[in-house]
């Protein structure tokens, strides 16, 4: 299983703050992809975190069962 959390304005457009999907040995973009055509997130600015670790580089990161996935919306620190 991999768990996908939402946070800000991504969790307001999928309705949801978080899901699990089935593993099925599949790249983080390939999730990616399968997200934006569930909630239409193309429109959204996030970032991608990995078991807590900002992924840059989403085609060549495979995902492991029992990964935790987070998209996270622009912050501004103080």
């Amino acid at each position: 299983m991999i768990t996908i959390k939402y946070f800000g304005a991504i969790a307001e457009k999928a309705k949801t703050e978080g899901e699990a999907f089935p593993f099925s040995n599949q790249s983080l973009q390939d999730v990616i992809n399968t997200l934006d055509q569930k909630h239409e997130l193309s429109t959204l600015s996030y970032s991608i975190a990995v078991n807590q670790k900002i992924i840059q580089d989403t085609k060549s990161y495979l995902l492991a069962s029992n990964d935790v996935v987070a998209l996270l919306p622009p912050f501004a620190g103080g």
